[in-house]
């Protein structure tokens, strides 16, 4: 293993938080670059890299990168106490999905294959012939959230979030007067997830208020999520640990690692 400092790789079609983290990055000494093209740059090849973008960059030069990707289990939400999730959801497949004979929120766990949203029922999600049927999905009854907030999380503790929509329209802005009460939900959601639906050491949680009370919106791979208003310099602790080299991964973690395709040029 190389002894040159970390690097952290952002995707070519780098976002505003792919730029605070590259300032981030460069105030504390290391090294940030863009990839020209959606192939593992020759020249980081051995290196200690740590990544920045979307699953399909990480996809492309996660392997060959040695990357080791942490993200929460596709079933995480489903394994919350009702308490604490405000709704009813499963985690299923999409086959059984499309049997849906009323309206509900159906998503995608991780990667965005298709829009998570309300769908009057089962016959308006894709067919046979755009997905497979052994999709995983989420199905969760549906609720409003008033406000949404995105929590970084690292080692069971919130480092920095940001409030991020609000009725549904994207309403960015720091957590401000709503950050005891958001921070103490996120606490009693930590805690049980710890016991009932482990979370990776790094990773991002997104709450909510809805008309019932606070409730867990998702969770999500940090190394692919949007910084909003969080401090850059804390997101960057969370992303770095979320996308670092398989060869200092814990064991411990090895349960929550993206399963990374094999990329024939």
């Amino acid at each position: 293993m190389t002894t040159d400092p970390p690097v952290l790789l952002l995707a070519p079609r780098i976002n505003e938080t792919g730029l605070q983290l590259r300032t981030a990055a460069g105030l504390r000494g290391l090294r940030a670059c863009t990839a020209t093209s959606w192939r593992a740059p020759r020249e980081l090849l051995g290196a200690a890299v740590h990544v920045y973008g979307g699953p399909l960059f990480a996809d492309a030069v996660g392997r060959e990168l040695g990357l080791a990707l942490l993200e929460p289990a596709e079933d995480w939400l489903a394994r919350l106490p009702l308490a604490l999730t405000g709704r009813r959801i499963c985690a299923t497949t999409l086959a059984e999905a499309r049997a849906l004979g009323g309206p509900a929120f159906v998503k995608p766990p991780a990667d965005k294959l298709f829009a998570a949203r309300v769908y009057p029922d089962g016959g308006a999600l894709p067919g046979p012939g755009l997905l497979d049927g052994d999709t995983p999905v989420l199905v969760s009854e549906v609720v409003r959230f008033r406000t949404e907030y995105r929590l970084f999380v690292l080692d069971g503790a919130v480092r920095t979030g940001s409030r991020y929509a609000r009725d549904g329209d994207l309403a960015v802005a720091p957590l401000g007067a709503d950050g005891p009460e958001v921070l103490a939900f996120a606490r009693d959601v930590l805690a049980a997830s710890a016991s009932h639906a482990p979370l990776p050491s790094a990773v991002v949680v997104d709450v909510g208020r809805t008309d019932r009370g606070w409730a867990v919106v998702e969770a999500n791979a940090a190394w692919a999520s949007g910084g909003y208003a969080a401090d850059p310099g804390e997101v960057l602790d969370v992303v770095l640990r979320s996308s670092g080299p398989a060869a200092q991964l814990p064991c411990t973690e090895r349960v929550f690692l993206r399963e990374l395709p094999e990329v024939v040029r």
